[in-house]
This record gives C-alpha cells, sequence and structure tokens, in this order.
C-alpha cells in the first residue's frame, strides 16, 4: 500500500495490477474485487470505443477498460464520496482527458447523457434484492450491495437509453438472477449474445455469470462459452485470470 499527497483521511492508494496504475480506495466504502477484473475483460471492446461504467464506485472497471483501449469511459456513479474518489483516480494517472466521472443515479440517466451516445455500457450493478441477505450497517456498502438505490430494471434501461443502435450492454451478476437477467434485458430492446458462468474450481458450482447483450439485434444466437476458472489450485489463479494483469 502507497501514500500521497492528495489523500483524505481513511483513504489509501492500492496497486490497481495494470500499467503501473492506482485506485484510492477506503476501508469504509465499497472497494473492487475481481467482479470489476472480469466484467472489464469480458465486454466485447471495439477499437477507439467510446464507453459509460454504470455505477462505477471508485472507478476500477473504467480504468481496466481504458488499459485495454477504451477512447474514453464516463463513469456514473450516486455515492458522492465514491465519485470524488474516482476522479482523483483518474487525475492521479493522468487520465483526466479521458475518464469522466458524474455524480448521479442511473434512475435520472437522461439529466446526465444525450441518447445514444455509448458504443459499450458496463455495470456491476447491487446483486440483491432490498429484503435478501445480510444488509451491511454502512450506508455506502449497503448501497454497492442491495437494490436500495437502483434494481436491475433501472441499470437496463439506462444502458438501453445510452447504446447506439448495435452497441453492446457487458453486466455481472448472480446466477440466480439470470431469468430476470434475460427478461429485462429483452424487454428493453438489448437481446443476450454472450453469456458466460464463472466458478471458483472446475467441480464447483458457478458463483456469478457474465452477461452480455446487443441493442437492436435480432432474437436468437446466443453465445454460452466454455465457464471461466477462477482458480486452477487452493490460492492459486487460473492462467486466464493472471493474463488480465499482463
Amino acid at each position: 500500500m502507497a501514500t500521497g499527497p492528495d489523500l483524505e483521511p481513511g483513504e489509501r492508494l492500492d496497486e490497481l495490477g495494470v500499467r503501473n496504475w492506482q485506485i484510492i480506495q477506503r476501508e469504509d466504502e465499497f472497494r473492487f474485487s475481481l467482479d470489476a477484473v472480469l466484467l472489464a475483460h469480458f465486454a466485447t471492446l471495439r477499437s477507439r470505443a467510446r464507453v459509460v461504467d454504470l455505477g462505477c464506485g471508485g472507478g476500477a472497471v473504467a480504468l481496466f477498460l481504458l488499459a485495454r483501449g477504451a477512447a474514453s469511459v464516463s463513469g456514473l456513479e450516486l455515492n458522492p464520496r465514491l465519485a470524488a474518489m474516482a476522479k482523483r483516480t483518474g487525475e492521479l494517472n493522468g487520465l483526466s482527458g479521458q475518464l469522466q466521472i458524474v455524480c448521479g443515479g442511473v434512475g435520472e440517466i437522461r439529466s446526465y447523457y444525450p441518447a445514444g451516445q455509448a458504443d459499450l455500457v458496463t455495470a456491476n450493478p447491487p446483486y440483491r434484492a432490498v429484503a435478501t441477505g445480510r444488509v451491511s450497517p454502512s450506508a455506502g456498502l449497503a448501497m454497492a450491495r442491495h437494490e436500495s438505490c437502483a434494481n436491475l430494471r433501472d441499470f437496463v434501461r439506462a444502458a438501453a437509453y445510452l447504446l447506439r443502435h448495435r452497441g453492446r450492454f457487458a453486466m455481472i451478476h448472480l446466477p440466480e438472477r439470470l431469468a430476470d437477467i434475460c427478461g429485462e434485458l429483452r424487454e428493453a430492446g438489448l437481446e443476450p449474445k454472450r453469456l458466460r458462468l464463472v466458478q471458483p474450481f472446475a467441480d464447483r458450482p458457478p458463483r456469478m455469470v457474465l452477461v452480455e447483450a446487443v441493442k437492436g439485434a435480432a432474437p436468437g444466437g446466443l453465445s454460452v462459452l466454455p465457464p471461466l476458472l477462477v482458480y486452477q489450485a487452493r490460492n492459486e489463479y487460473h492462467p486466464e485470470i493472471l493474463s488480465y494483469y499482463r
């Protein structure tokens, strides 16, 4: 863990793992995990793509997408403290010209962006409905994990609004909500085209699902990719996971 002159009390600098970039984080707010890495590398990223990351948190997905070659990424984040940290993270890494952070909610997407501006939209939304699972006593963590401020439909509708025709929406979520995900995508005019389950080990059930949909595409033709394995042995990442950091 490094330190920096512009850190506020409670903040720290963590290594992102690519291009020697660093990210500002804090213990009492949502911190990026492997989910962000998986989403950023699953998404189909065309050359010089314009991207919007919904619920961007501290900016990890945006940074990974820029490292992959996105022309620009705009991150929308409801939590003002996380949005400010993401903005300063971009400045810290010399990315102010490519990374824009907007503080606001997906339910008010029309207030922040024009329609049809994005080639790609990504989202790592809150996974759980309000009445399910343990709710964190931290307001920021609760907002990130439960659909208290925005639900699955809000994220899907926001993506549909932002995307150009044939643009793509990539999302990571829970396998148990796959039926809901596909239903919401189709209702919003986003046709699921790629799907990949994420398993901790080859003999374990999936813990996450990656889904990519195309705006305005014809129904059918869903490509189900081989499962993505996180570990090949205890505490040893699978080679594909390690390749994301090279």
